[in-house]
């Protein structure tokens, strides 16, 4: 069983800044792809960043475009997000989530998930 933690969410201003993090136990975290989605009230959760196992590669949503940056610290069993030039439309609940094997960008293809955390950007 693989347990996941996020922390980082909050409110935050527009053009304002957030880091997530994402705290994995229970398994070996180098195992795994891990990627970040989010949800909106009211919508279905999309894909926002995933990355390699190594961190070699990275895969962002459009919507993203260049504002965001996923990365991990496989000796500290954390992947983070970090959130720059936020607008209102970022905000939604924000999940880390675990693939083992092949990567994949799918929401119901990843194999464990955070409860979320809450991100809020005012205007």
């Amino acid at each position: 069983q693989v347990q996941l933690v996020e922390s980082g969410g909050g409110l935050a201003q527009a053009g304002g800044s957030l880091r997530l993090s994402c705290a994995v136990s229970g398994r070996t975290f180098s195992r795994y792809h891990m990627g970040w989605f989010r949800q909106a009230a009211g919508k279905e959760r999309v894909f926002v960043a995933a990355i390699s196992r190594a961190g070699g590669v990275t895969y962002y949503g459009d919507f993203v475009k260049g504002r965001f940056t996923i990365s991990r610290d496989n000796a500290k069993n954390t992947v983070y997000l970090q959130m720059n030039s936020l607008n209102p439309e970022d905000t939604a609940v924000y999940s880390c989530a675990a693939k083992n094997f092949d990567m994949s960008l799918v929401p119901d293809r990843q194999d464990y998930w955070g409860q979320g955390t809450q991100v809020t950007v005012s205007s």
